[in-house]
């Protein structure tokens, strides 16, 4: 009613169309906001493993370039972004900010974890399209202004992507050189990179868990219902970051990554299936397989994170 549609006349299948398209763009600004994380990152692990002479091996790794991988990267996310309904997206966005906080208290003051940013990739797509979900709910012209987002979106992805592009193949002949004002401005603030990661992210997830818990309890018509949801949702989700935080303490490694996926979304998946719908059983495979995906894709990173 309020979208790009509203100026045709109506047709069948008209209305589901522009959903689809408005799904879509929403899944598009998630996926280019990974791929500037991703970027950011291997940014910043490549300036570190180029000042430890230790770390060739790794550093070579991290600067193989895949071009059409990393589109293909971006294409499969958005598809399962606009996939995954706007409940179940919300309460990816929910578990990962209480394991987020769990994580970031147990660090330490002053600590940061490159391989937290790594983990949140599905995470933070998840909460751009729940908060743009809420953000432009009812919006006169949404489409327009998902494009609008998605063109923004896709312009900073592709230049944070040059950007790694960039310090991966000269880098280090740059800093020798001293000609170069971005690898030079790098060299001297290339630390602050985490800094500036961790001040996007909790102000992007502090707007997404408020647009989160408006679109989980838009669905409830009754305080009652509300609460036979959020009961067992807490006591789920708070058993899965006790088990996790066990986890991590025993073990570490690749393994642990995916078999700490493979519990989540499986609580979830029984949790959903006492309170959830049909939708949404079919929405935590979609999850899983969209985490699967970001880990998968960003494996180097993950073990440049782990060698740190």
């Amino acid at each position: 009613m309020f979208s790009l549609g509203s100026w045709l006349p109506a047709l069948p299948g008209l209305a589901w169309g522009w959903a689809l398209l408005d799904a879509l763009l929403q899944g598009l600004v998630g996926a280019c906001a990974v791929s500037v994380l991703c970027s950011l990152l291997k940014v910043y692990l490549y300036i570190q493993c180029v000042n430890n002479p230790e770390r060739q091996a790794e550093k070579e790794a991290i600067a193989a370039q895949w071009p059409l991988l990393e589109l293909l990267h971006v294409l499969v996310l958005t598809g399962v972004l606009a996939l995954v309904g706007s409940r179940v997206a919300a309460l990816v966005v929910l578990e990962f900010s209480l394991r987020a906080i769990s994580t970031i208290l147990s660090l330490g003051k002053g600590t940061h974890s490159s391989q937290l940013y790594l983990l949140c990739q599905y995470s933070l797509g998840c909460g751009v399209s729940c908060g743009l979900s809420f953000l432009l709910e009812g919006a006169p012209h949404r489409s327009w202004n998902l494009a609008l987002a998605a063109g923004l979106a896709g312009l900073l992805a592709l230049h944070a992507r040059r950007l790694a592009r960039h310090v991966c193949t000269l880098y280090e002949l740059h800093i020798r050189a001293r000609y170069c004002g971005i690898c030079i401005l790098l060299l001297t603030a290339g630390h602050g990179i985490p800094h500036l990661l961790r001040n996007a992210l909790a102000l992007t997830f502090a707007v997404a868990d408020l647009a989160a818990v408006e679109l989980i309890n838009r669905d409830f018509l009754s305080t009652g219902e509300a609460v036979r949801f959020w009961s067992p949702l807490t006591i789920c989700y708070t058993l899965l970051v006790v088990y996790m935080q066990e986890e991590s303490r025993q073990s570490t490694g690749r393994a642990l990554v995916f078999r700490t996926v493979v519990v989540r979304m499986g609580g979830l998946f029984i949790l959903l299936l006492t309170v959830g719908r049909w939708t949404d059983i079919l929405h935590v495979f979609m999850s899983l397989l969209g985490e699967l995906w970001c880990l998968l894709r960003s494996g180097v990173l993950l073990e440049s994170c782990w060698r740190q």
